[in-house]
């Protein structure tokens, strides 16, 4: 890898136009604004100070226009991440808030680590065994399970309960003692910010909300009614160190970070190569765990929590007309100023607009639509979506992550461990042959049982495959003299594999039927060939079709048995 590739400003300073220097400072700009709001309210999904979550911003974009690869992607805090934070920290902390503190910071750390260590073993491509129903269906559940963690400030009644579905109904029960005030400021909020996104898109509406929320509360006695609000925020940058506890301290501590970096990598990637792909520019999804990994880093050292790359986030960025990840440098820059010199306004700003502000940021992790898209092309794929949603609700988004990891690769196994064996046949005046079940006007053969194998052939798979070709030969009326197993669309085999081509071979040589193999890939003829077996011998031809395999064995001398030989 080239020093451009490893440090990206080197690749993008080279081609820097000056014209794109007011875009990306009005883009950074923009971005500060968006992020105010959003990660005074992450913070307090994840049970930190309001300063913690723009510790996020500041930091992590920082460390991310260093190494990450990518234009557009914006670094942060994000909804689902804090929540898995302050549902899992707590219990590590014990009520020690400092505690609480050190160990959320320890988590960005292990995070950092754990992403340098992806990037060294070359991890990156293992997410794509979550599959993408197994994330709509997670990121469904984690939508609503983060809404629940904010009805109860939002309608300004107590609240409760350890997961979505004893919020929701602790909420219900209470809403006889709803605070009418704070309903009243949440709900108002709440529509400016949908009015405001449906005509100002691009805008930052949340900072407009706050803002004018602010100055509502501090010329009006609306605190003395019951409007909690946000409270003195210390003034001032982060102080950098290294959190004050140790790995082998905090039990959970792992599987929280890799959590979060399963999150992290996948909704930052994803985000991406989705603005890499508007733009023309290449993402490299390796170099995207550095980059990951820099933020952390920078954050966990400056007393933050776990960040990623988010959609919304990012698309602020974009539409504001960032060009470069110096956009990102101009945000934390803003970020800072606001630091040193405007905490002292968030004094007043209404718990129940943060609530709101979350609720509307949730909404894009619930897609609707696509969900319906997969109910249309598969009630299987949408089974697993539902699934994946429950298991959320049900067992948190630290499990919910986990638990979709697991349905993903029981899945990919599970594909894997029965491939499709199905009889095709000679498609009428021509020489290709195609599925029998699905075109059953197709031909078959006279004496010959062709047969397609759809997949890889491996160890965990062989006695499936052996049972479907054992079905498809005894459904004849007469035993077949010729059998073709079409390899075509088999990759690859293993030793397992290959030693049951040699076993089928020899059994059907017993019974007077030839047995050969059509358009193998030359990994199985070099299969084949290493394992050295004598019944081996002539399994195979190069590029041989189920044409070529037919013909040359009705030429063939005696044909069957001794055809086999």
């Amino acid at each position: 890898m080239d020093a451009p590739a490893r440090f990206p400003p080197l690749w993008w300073l080279r081609g820097y136009q000056p014209r794109w220097l007011a875009s990306d400072l009005v883009g950074g700009v923009t971005l500060a604004a968006y992020a105010v709001p959003v990660s005074l309210a992450y913070a307090g999904l994840a049970g930190l100070p309001p300063q913690v979550g723009l510790y996020g911003y500041l930091l992590g974009g920082l460390g991310y226009a260093i190494f990450g690869s990518s234009r557009h992607l914006a670094v942060g805090p994000t909804s689902a991440i804090s929540l898995m934070v302050g549902g899992t920290v707590a219990q590590m902390a014990g009520g020690d808030m400092l505690r609480y503190g050190q160990i959320a910071a320890l988590a960005g750390l292990v995070v950092g680590v754990l992403s340098l260590i992806a990037w060294a073993l070359r991890l990156s491509a293992l997410t794509s065994f979550i599959s993408e129903t197994i994330l709509l269906g997670f990121k469904a559940g984690a939508g609503l399970s983060i809404a629940s963690t904010q009805l109860a400030g939002f309608l300004g009644v107590k609240g409760g309960g350890d997961d979505f579905f004893t919020r929701v109904w602790t909420v219900m029960t209470q809403l006889g003692s709803i605070t009418p005030v704070v309903a009243l400021f949440g709900l108002a909020a709440l529509a400016a910010l949908v009015l405001g996104e449906k005509l100002l898109p691009g805008r930052p509406i949340a900072l407009f909300v706050v803002v004018a929320s602010i100055l509502v509360v501090s010329t009006t006695s609306l605190s003395q009614r019951g409007l909690v609000t946000v409270g003195e925020i210390p003034a001032g940058l982060p102080k950098f160190g290294l959190p004050g506890v140790r790995v082998r301290d905090v039990d959970g501590l792992v599987p929280l970070a890799l959590g979060c970096l399963l999150l992290a990598y996948i909704e930052g990637v994803s985000a991406a190569r989705a603005f890499a792909e508007k733009h023309d520019y290449p993402i490299d999804a390796r170099q995207e765990l550095l980059g990951l990994a820099a933020a952390n880093f920078a954050v966990a050292f400056g007393g933050g929590y776990p960040v990623a790359g988010g959609l919304s986030q990012s698309a602020v960025n974009e539409k504001a007309g960032a060009k470069t990840p110096l956009a990102l440098v101009f945000a934390s820059a803003t970020l800072a100023i606001c630091l040193l010199f405007l905490t002292g306004l968030v004094a007043h700003l209404p718990k129940a607009v943060l609530a709101a502000i979350v609720l509307v940021a949730v909404t894009g992790l619930i897609q609707v639509e696509a969900l319906k898209h997969i109910w249309r092309f598969s009630r299987q794929e949408f089974a697993v979506a539902v699934v994946a949603l429950f298991g959320v609700l049900g067992s948190g988004l630290l499990n919910g992550v986990l638990f979709g990891v697991v349905i993903s690769i029981v899945l990919l196994l599970g594909r894997a461990s029965r491939p499709r064996v199905v009889e095709i046949g000679r498609v009428p005046g021509t020489s290709y042959f195609a599925d029998l079940v699905r075109h059953p006007e197709n031909e078959r053969v006279p004496d010959v049982l062709v047969v397609r194998l759809e997949g890889a052939l491996l160890y965990f798979n062989t006695d499936h495959v052996r049972d479907r070709l054992a079905a498809l030969v005894s459904r004849r009326e007469a035993p077949p003299r010729l059998i073709v197993l079409f390899m075509g669309t088999s990759p690859f085999i293993d030793l397992a594999g290959t030693e049951m081509l040699i076993e089928l071979h020899a059994a059907f040589r017993g019974k007077g039927i030839a047995f050969r193999l059509a358009e193998a890939h030359g990994q199985v003829r070099e299969a084949l060939h290493r394992v050295g077996h004598e019944e081996s011998a002539g399994l195979a031809e190069t590029h041989a079709t189920v044409d070529d395999v037919v013909n040359a064995w009705r030429a063939a001398p005696g044909r069957g048995l001794a055809a086999a030989s």
